[in-house]
């Protein structure tokens, strides 16, 4: 499937060639059309139909790859909601339009910024803009890239460089894309390694890296949906051991690694992909400005130093928020397990609050104590940094909006009902666990969002379904692994190939990528790695095929798409 889009480079061929104008102003036309015709028809009565409610997320979704605009896509989405659920409440067409209009602002975008989780993110990304800024302006970035630039050689080692920072910030998401993306951007420009492969790199590293962890801020959530669908069948197994043991049948986060790696390795690329990086060989890109206000050298510690804190410190929180003196005082429970029990129990926001907030703190403090920039310049930055994270902001707050709006209109409900209303075997349930997580991944934008719908419904369907079936519990329990990796696996995928998902947004942000390019440049890849995780990971061992099997077929299958449809970049 990946394949194909890559061949078909745009993925929508035959609007690719269209000028924005006209794409426009059809959807203009249709939306005319469309309120011409609720006149026609009248009021409408009753519910609304359920199937409705896929149609916010695919505005947006359609829209956003037809004009390359994220922001007006989501905002279109988020009004097509407001403006049915509206009409289905008793409003005459007119009256949906005009308050469907308003609710877009009054409550869709007010309400996702009344959720303290969303502010802290937002507070979180402006504070790393602002402690980016002052250790560009004082020379601590400039170091970090005299130092990187002497070891970084080519694009190759650029792209390896940034793959390994990856996986050492392997314990939040977030962290990592908005660290890795701003420090490496500058390297990859000089090593002319395109925004859309910076981009890529840091989106398919992090959120496959954190999901498959033992410690990391997505442990708790995971574990505690688990935890509600063993309660659900009354299952005799701890939430971490079945984590755990689904790790096995983790097939597209860790084939998603090694297809990075591999394709870094191999110098090869295809699809639309393929063209960005070809462009910035051939032509260069314009590189990241680092405008130091201070005449003395670059020094590297001004930026190792607060970038330090923000890991340390992040670390430091998560112990902090999550600590409990009765697991550690436990000697029932290993090490490892009080660590991952500790961090599980954490509250990540307040964690990336606090250090992101030292970091700042101790950017300025060096600053000041270099005696180079008076502290009213240095506010200046720290200013200009905040102003430089408005458009992610924007585009985190509409995208947080429709999700909303999905919530509301019962979407994630809608898609798992069309597909569980049939009656299957115990060895589908896995396929299309993994299809389903990541449909919803994709209409929502959210990984966490998908596993807290999936778990609860779909863990005790799985079971009962195989006991249904006369399955006893030693041969259920593979079946049961396989599901629980797959809603974490299919949410994962559908994540990445959706351009109204959180992390994708920041890793356009942190790499300063067109969001619809990374979007249109990862999606052929993530649509390949599934389709293979699919094919040769889920469904054998479904069948009964050991999973250490289909991870070798799965990475050597990937490697042969690598070495037969990827072309060298640099011919």
């Amino acid at each position: 499937m990946g394949v194909f889009f890559a061949k078909n480079a745009n993925f929508v061929p035959h609007f690719a060639s269209m000028k924005k104008k006209w794409i426009v102003l059809a959807v203009l036309i249709a939306l005319v059309l469309g309120v011409v015709l609720l006149y026609v028809l009248g009021p409408v009565a009753g519910p609304m139909p359920l199937w409705l409610s896929i149609l916010p997320p695919l505005v947006a979704i359609v829209m956003a790859l037809l004009i390359k605009e994220v922001i007006s896509s989501l905002f279109v989405g988020v009004f097509t909601g407001a403006f049915l659920m509206a009409l289905y409440g008793g409003a005459s067409p007119a009256a949906a339009m005009g308050g469907g209009l308003l609710r877009v602002v009054d409550t869709y975008v007010v309400g996702s910024l009344f959720d303290a989780d969303h502010v802290t993110i937002i507070v979180f990304t402006l504070i790393i803009g602002g402690m980016v800024r002052i250790i560009t302006a004082n020379g601590g970035m400039q170091g970090v890239v005299n130092w990187l630039s002497r070891r970084a050689k080519g694009p190759r080692s650029g792209q390896l460089m940034t793959f390994f920072m990856d996986l050492c910030i392997f314990f939040d998401d977030y962290s990592n894309t908005l660290v890795v993306g701003n420090t490496m951007r500058p390297i990859a420009d000089k090593l002319k390694v395109s925004r859309e492969k910076l981009a890529y790199i840091v989106d398919s590293t992090s959120a496959p890296v954190v999901a498959v962890a033992f410690v990391t801020t997505w442990i708790g959530a995971e574990l505690s949906y688990i935890q509600d669908g063993i309660n659900a069948i009354g299952l005799d197994a701890s939430a971490y051991s079945v984590f755990f043991h689904s790790m096995a049948y983790s097939f597209y986060p860790f084939l998603t690694l090694g297809f990075v790696l591999m394709v870094i390795l191999s110098g090869r690329d295809f699809g639309p992909m393929l063209k960005a990086e070809r462009k910035a060989r051939k032509m260069g890109l314009t590189e990241t400005e680092i405008t130091n206000s201070v005449a003395r050298p670059a020094h590297i510690v001004d930026a190792l130093i607060p970038l330090f804190v923000l890991i340390f410190g992040t670390i430091v929180g998560l112990m902090a928020t999550g600590y409990d003196a009765a697991v550690w005082q436990s000697v029932e429970t290993d090490f490892f397990s009080q660590l991952s029990a500790t961090i599980g129990a954490a509250n990540s926001y307040k964690a990336l609050l606090w250090a992101s907030l030292f970091s700042l703190l101790t950017a300025i403090v060096m600053t000041l104590l270099r005696g180079d920039m008076k502290f009213g310049k240095i506010m200046e930055e720290m200013v200009e940094g905040f102003k430089s994270m408005f458009n992610a902001v924007l585009i985190l707050t509409m995208a947080w909006s429709i999700a909303l709006v999905t919530k509301d209109m019962h979407t994630a409900e809608f898609v798992s009902q069309l597909l569980l209303q049939w009656s299957l075997s115990p060895w589908v349930v896995p396929v299309l666990t993994f299809v389903l997580a990541a449909l919803i991944g994709f209409s929502t934008g959210t990984s966490w969002g998908t596993m807290a719908i999936l778990y609860p419904l779909i863990l005790p369907a799985s079971w009962l379904l195989c006991q249904e079936q006369g399955l006893n519990v030693e041969a259920t329990m593979p079946l049961f692994y396989n599901v629980v990796a797959s809603v974490l696996a299919g949410s994962v995928m559908g994540d990445h190939c959706s351009p109204i998902s959180d992390t994708t947004i920041m890793s356009s942000l942190a790499s300063s990528c067109n969001h619809m390019q990374h979007v249109s440049t990862q999606m052929p890849y993530a649509l390949t790695v599934g389709t293979v995780a699919l094919l040769i990971g889920v469904l054998p061992t479904a069948l009964g095929l050991p999973s250490w099997a289909s991870f070798l077929m799965g990475f050597a299958v990937l490697g042969m798409v690598v070495r037969l449809v990827g072309k060298k970049v640099e011919t």
